[in-house]
C-alpha cells in the first residue's frame, strides 16, 4: 500500500468533526498527517481539538502547521494589547473551553503548540497555512504571507518549484474545496456551519464532516 499524505483544513475549536475525520481516515503508522493550523478560536471546543490532536503524536508521521490563530494567541500570553486581539478574534471560545481560565491548559497544550511548523514540503506538494511567494523557496518566505494573507487578496501563481500548494486560512462559505489546479484551498468553513475537511494528496480521495459529526 502507498503511504498516504492527508491534509487537513482549519478546525477552529471543531472537535466532534475532527473525532469523525479521524475515525474515518483510520490513520495508520505510515499515514503523513498535516494539519494546516488554526486548531483553536471561534469554535466552541478548542481545548477537546487540542487534546485530539497531541494524542495523535507518535501514531502517525503527524505534523502540526501553526496558523494565525496560534500566532496570536502566543503573543496574548506576554501582552495585553494581543490579548484583548485575541480574545476578538475568537478567542473568548477558546477560553470558555478551557473553563474561563487559561491556566487551566494542560502544560503538553501549550508544548503542541510551540512545536507547530511554518510549512511542510513533500516531494510533490507544500503544505502552509495561508498563502506563498510563487517565486522565493518556502525557507525564504515572508510570514506575513505565509500566515496572513487571504486568496480573496492576491491568489499566487504556481510556485517555482512545481509542486502543489495546499492551505487554508481563507474560508469558502459554501463549504466547497477551491481547487485552481496548482493550488487547493482547504478551510470549508466548519466553524460557521458548512464542513471540516481532509483530503490524500496522492489519490485525491477527500473526507468531509460538519460540526454534528455527519460525514458528507
Amino acid at each position: 500500500m502507498v503511504d498516504r499524505l492527508i491534509a487537513v483544513g482549519d478546525i477552529h475549536g471543531c472537535a466532534t468533526a475532527l473525532e469523525a475525520i479521524l475515525k474515518a481516515i483510520d490513520l495508520q503508522p505510515s499515514d503523513t498527517f498535516v494539519t494546516l493550523g488554526d486548531y483553536i478560536d471561534r469554535g466552541p471546543e478548542s481545548a477537546r481539538v487540542v487534546e485530539l490532536l497531541t494524542d495523535l503524536v507518535g501514531k502517525c508521521n503527524f505534523i502540526p502547521l501553526i496558523g494565525n490563530h496560534e500566532l496570536i494567541f502566543q503573543k496574548a500570553l506576554t501582552d495585553p494589547l494581543q490579548y484583548r486581539f485575541w480574545l476578538n478574534c475568537g478567542g473568548d471560545a477558546t477560553l470558555a473551553s478551557y473553563g474561563g481560565d487559561i491556566r487551566n491548559m494542560p502544560p503538553n497544550h501549550m508544548v503542541f503548540f510551540e512545536n507547530c511548523r511554518s510549512y511542510y514540503e513533500s516531494d510533490n506538494h507544500i503544505l502552509v497555512h495561508a498563502s506563498y511567494q510563487h517565486d522565493l523557496a518556502m525557507s525564504e518566505q515572508s510570514t506575513d504571507v505565509m500566515f496572513w494573507e487571504h486568496l480573496n487578496e492576491e491568489v499566487p501563481p504556481p510556485h517555482q518549484s512545481g509542486k502543489k500548494v495546499i492551505v487554508g486560512h481563507t474560508p469558502q462559505i459554501d463549504g466547497e474545496i477551491y481547487d485552481l489546479g496548482h493550488l487547493l484551498l482547504l478551510d470549508t468553513f466548519c466553524f460557521g456551519g458548512k464542513f471540516l475537511t481532509a483530503i490524500e494528496l496522492n489519490s485525491g480521495q477527500l473526507w468531509q464532516a460538519d460540526n454534528y459529526g455527519k460525514l458528507r
